[in-house]
C-alpha cells in the first residue's frame, strides 16, 4: 500500500487512492471513490462511492464529499465546509435519481463552513469565504463571500487579493509571484510568464 489509512479510518474495498496520500483518524472512503496522490483527507471526513478527488487536494476534518462531487487538482477544502447533492430534500421521498453534480476547479480555496448547493461550476483558484453559501456557478478567480455569496474581488494563484474593479478591463501583477493577470469583458485571466512562453 502506498499511502498511509490511520487504525480508527475506513477505506472500503475498491477505493482508488493514490501514492503518498493521508487518511486520517475515524475518516470514511467508500468502495467507489477514486482519489488522487498525496490527497489530505482529516479526521471524519466522508467520501462517497461517485465522487473524485484530485492529486494535491486537502480535505479538512468534518468535510462530508458526497456523490456527484468533482474535485480538480489542489482544491482545499476547509473545515466543516459542506457540500450537497440534492437540491430539494425531503426524507419522505426518494430523490437519488436527481442528484446534480458539482464541479470543483483546480487550485480553488473552499472556506470553513462554507456551503455550496449542488449543481455549480467552481473556477479555477475562486476563494470562497468562511461560512460563505454559493448557489450560482464562480467564475476563475473570483473572491466570494457572504450568504447568498456575492463576488467582492479577484485572487491569485498564489491566494493575495489583487487590486481590480469586478468589471471592465485592467491588468495588475501579484506582488509576491509577479505573474500578470489581465481583466478583459470582466474574465480575468493570468498571463503566461516568459519563461513558460519561451519554452514552448
Amino acid at each position: 500500500m502506498t499511502y498511509t489509512v490511520h487504525p480508527s479510518a475506513i477505506v472500503d474495498e475498491g477505493a482508488q487512492i493514490g501514492d503518498g496520500s493521508r487518511v486520517w483518524h475515524f475518516a470514511h472512503v467508500c468502495a467507489g471513490a477514486k482519489i488522487g496522490r498525496n490527497v489530505s483527507l482529516g479526521q471524519n471526513v466522508f467520501v462517497g462511492n461517485k465522487v473524485f478527488i484530485g492529486d494535491s487536494c486537502k480535505i479538512q476534518n468534518n468535510v462530508s464529499v458526497y456523490d456527484n462531487v468533482t474535485l480538480e487538482e489542489g482544491v482545499f477544502c476547509g473545515p466543516s465546509m459542506v457540500f450537497t447533492n440534492v437540491y430539494n430534500p425531503r426524507s419522505l421521498i426518494e430523490r437519488k435519481s436527481e442528484y446534480l453534480n458539482t464541479l470543483v476547479k483546480k487550485g480553488v480555496s473552499l472556506g470553513a463552513n462554507s456551503t455550496i448547493v449542488c449543481g455549480v461550476t467552481i473556477g479555477e483558484f475562486a476563494f470562497i469565504g468562511a461560512g460563505a453559501v454559493v448557489n450560482r456557478d464562480v467564475k476563475p478567480y473570483a473572491l466570494m463571500v457572504g450568504v447568498p455569496a456575492k463576488q467582492i474581488g479577484w485572487m491569485s494563484e498564489f491566494g493575495e487579493q489583487l487590486r481590480l474593479e469586478l468589471t471592465g478591463d485592467g491588468e495588475v501583477r501579484c506582488s509576491h509571484t509577479h505573474d500578470l493577470y489581465v481583466l478583459k469583458d470582466s474574465q480575468l485571466t493570468k498571463q503566461p510568464s516568459e519563461s513558460s512562453a519561451a519554452s514552448r
